[in-house]
């Protein structure tokens, strides 16, 4: 692709992220528009969708006050807000943007007058720049065997290790901030109770008799209670369709017989009761409580059985973050769904090529001209020509994705997890390796011949496969950056789909009160910057011109997700960090990608001294990734002893401890157990559900 085919695409992209921007700094200061644009101020009561009494012009104009609001709060009252994952998220943007500052300062001031120099393709266009192809800035403009290319090794080396420097660096902080933060918390209920599945259960006795005999036997000192879970999806379904169905009514005709859902009454009056079902059945899981923390770790971490398959033990989630599905689940059964998870994700992968193909296959005019011979007159006009080859693939390309977050999502919860922390942080790992194959190798592979199944079978050829396709891909891949990161970013933030939802539902809504807050989806933004990083890394040395394009989408998500953080999103779940091992893994990944393909190039390039230099970087690299992993992995799998047993001294003094010791057997309900009936009576809605006089 020229460069005046980029262009295009770069300034379409431009002008739409302008208009969101502009979009988003009028309409969120409409008191109409605060449910789409700042629901979470909303429910918790920080404003109000009252209109002014008078009226005021600037509401009208657009502003950038907005940027200076999300710019201003500090790492730590980000923490106290929105916790340590938004934290931890966050940083996965700041790392980005150090390291590719260092890397985009080498590759642009230095790499590419470098590349620039060569004639290895053909010399620059210095008049007419925009006619030239983006290879002639790359390492393929470089002449063979040339001894500039020892330059591109050294800025390999140099950027492997500034960026390990920053991984060190950020798995010592995070890891340390993860224990600040267990030790200021206020005693949770998750902390002292584990989940224990598989639990044998002996005719004529009950799963709840079985558990209170092994662990009052096993652990009788520090065994408190316990929970049994009961299933029973009927009645959860049912309840909670009423509940929906009652609450639209409620909300949206404001009947003046108004109900509310409390332990006794009627619907509508009737007869009708929707009772607890007395005939719900045991299934052989428990949350079991323990007097302290360290007492739980102990149970968890300790095989309990002779049979490894018999009462298994992970730790408890938060009781808001259970996933209940999968109680009912046998270990056979959880083992099953997982390998028909892992079937259904790579049968996914392989339909998911087609996209891919037609994406490549509008890159390429020429194959376009033979399929389609009628477009050939429309294809010479230039800005159509552009317009196809620049920015329709990677529009192509981004609606496909679109399905990819809540697909792995829905088969991450297939798996038998037991809380929504595991399903999302397992559909990340899924999206990123999904987005790493689909978009990645299978463009670069596939870019000359739909061979790309027979490439990989050649095995020993890969690198220079490699060497070949990447740098030939440059202009795809920003355009994907400028596509994928600075508009849809910047659609982030005007919240496109809720705010077109809002407007056709408004006529319906329009006395509701109600507010929904949504929780942010790290699984589906998370892998988006871990990819752009893997495009950072695998081009700085081959085609440095990439890298001022990830800068600007890096600063773009860095205010646009600490805005969302603050006025958008709540926590659903406080997972204390552990989405940075991810971090850490994918750049691992990214750095040996890096290397693997810089191995391949000093082939091509006939440079073999510089080719056996090259293969000691994956080498130390590895080496580097297994000491984080024996340093710092262990403090995000489970807490030390010592930091237990100072949280447990600490906490035996605090007034409410016995308080909390006595409600935990009462935190894990299951919601398919919980009475559900509804009353007529309209000063309900003010009353509590158990009588002052009752609570002594």
């Amino acid at each position: 692709m020229i460069i005046s085919g980029l262009l295009t695409s770069v300034a379409i992209n431009f002008a739409l992220c302008v208009i969101f921007f502009t979009l988003y700094s009028i309409l969120s200061r409409q008191p109409g528009n605060y449910k789409v644009f700042i629901p979470r101020l909303l429910h918790e009561g920080m404003a109000s969708v009252r209109r002014p009494r008078q009226f005021h012009l600037s509401r009208l104009l657009p502003t950038a006050g907005w940027i200076k609001n999300a710019w201003h709060p500090t790492e730590d009252q980000l923490l106290a807000y929105s916790g340590l994952d938004a934290v931890v998220f966050m940083r996965i943007i700041t790392f980005s943007f150090k390291v590719f500052t260092i890397a985009g300062f080498v590759g642009i001031f230095i790499l590419i007058p470098v590349n620039c120099s060569g004639n290895q393709l053909q010399d620059v266009d210095f008049i007419n720049l925009t006619n030239n192809t983006l290879e002639v800035f790359s390492i393929s403009n470089v002449n063979n065997g040339s001894d500039s290319l020892w330059i591109h090794l050294g800025a390999v080396y140099f950027v492997t290790l500034i960026t390990c420097y920053f991984l060190f660096s950020e798995y010592k902080y995070i890891s340390s901030k993860r224990i600040d933060y267990f030790c200021s918390s206020k005693p949770q209920p998750h902390q002292f109770t584990i989940l224990v599945s598989n639990i044998p259960v002996s005719k004529g006795i009950s799963v709840g008799t079985s558990v209170d005999n092994f662990f009052t036997e096993n652990h009788p000192d520090t065994y408190l209670s316990h929970v049994v879970v009961h299933r029973k999806s009927k009645v959860w379904t049912v309840a909670h369709a009423l509940k929906k169905l009652y609450k639209k009514i409620f909300r949206i005709k404001k009947a003046s017989t108004q109900q509310m859902f409390t332990r006794d009454g009627f619907l509508n009056g009737s007869n009708v009761k929707v009772k607890k079902d007395k005939s719900r059945e045991e299934v052989r899981a428990a949350f079991v409580s323990f007097k302290s923390r360290y007492g739980a770790a102990v149970a968890l971490h300790m095989l309990q059985s002779n049979n490894p398959t018999e009462w298994r033990t992970e730790q408890a989630p938060e009781p808001q973050d259970v996933y209940w599905p999968f109680f009912s689940s046998t270990f056979m059964r959880r083992w099953i769904s997982r390998l028909v998870v892992i079937l259904s994700c790579a049968l996914l992968t392989i339909i998911f090529l087609i996209p891919v193909f037609i994406v490549q296959g509008l890159t390429n005019l020429a194959q376009l001209e033979a399929f389609f011979p009628f477009l050939t007159g429309i294809l010479t006009i230039s800005i159509v020509s552009q317009v196809i080859t620049g920015y329709l693939p990677n529009l192509i390309l981004q609606m496909s994705l679109k399905i990819i977050p809540p697909t792995m999502k829905l088969l991450s919860s297939q798996q038998g997890y037991v809380c929504n922390s595991d399903i999302e942080r397992s559909a990340c790992h899924k999206v990123i390796w999904f987005t790493v194959w689909n978009v990645f190798f299978a463009n670069v592979l596939s870019a000359s011949a739909f061979g790309l199944l027979s490439i990989f079978l050649e095995v020993k050829d890969i690198p220079s496969k490699l060497a070949v396709s990447v740098p030939a891909q440059a202009s795809f891949f920003i355009a994907y950056v400028v596509t994928l990161g600075w508009t849809s970013t910047s659609s982030e933030l005007f919240r496109v789909v809720p705010f077109i939802i809002s407007l056709i539902c408004k006529p319906f809504t329009k006395n509701s009160d109600e507010v929904t807050v949504p929780s942010f989806p790290y699984h589906k933004d998370i892998p988006k910057i871990l990819f752009f990083g893997l495009l950072g890394f695998t081009y700085f040395f081959l085609a440095p011109l990439i890298i001022p394009f990830l800068l600007i989408y890096f600063a773009l998500a860095y205010i646009i997700y600490r805005n969302q953080m603050l006025y958008v999103y709540a926590p659903k779940y406080e997972s204390a960090g552990k989405f940075w091992p991810i971090v850490h893994d994918t750049t691992i990944f990214s750095l040996v990608l890096m290397q693997f393909i810089a191995f391949g190039i000093f082939k091509l390039k006939k440079l073999p001294y510089a080719t056996s230099v090259t293969i000691p970087l994956p080498v130390i690299t590895l080496l580097f990734n297994e000491y984080c992993r024996k340093r710092f992995l262990p403090i995000f799998c489970a807490y030390s002893t010592e930091t237990l047993r100072k949280k447990d001294r600490e906490d035996q003094s605090l007034p409410e401890m016995p308080h909390l010791l006595r409600q935990l057997s009462s935190a894990y309900q299951d919601p398919a157990l919980v009475p559900l009936s509804y009353s007529s009576n309209h000063s309900s809605l003010r009353e509590p559900l158990i009588p002052v006089a009752e609570v002594r």
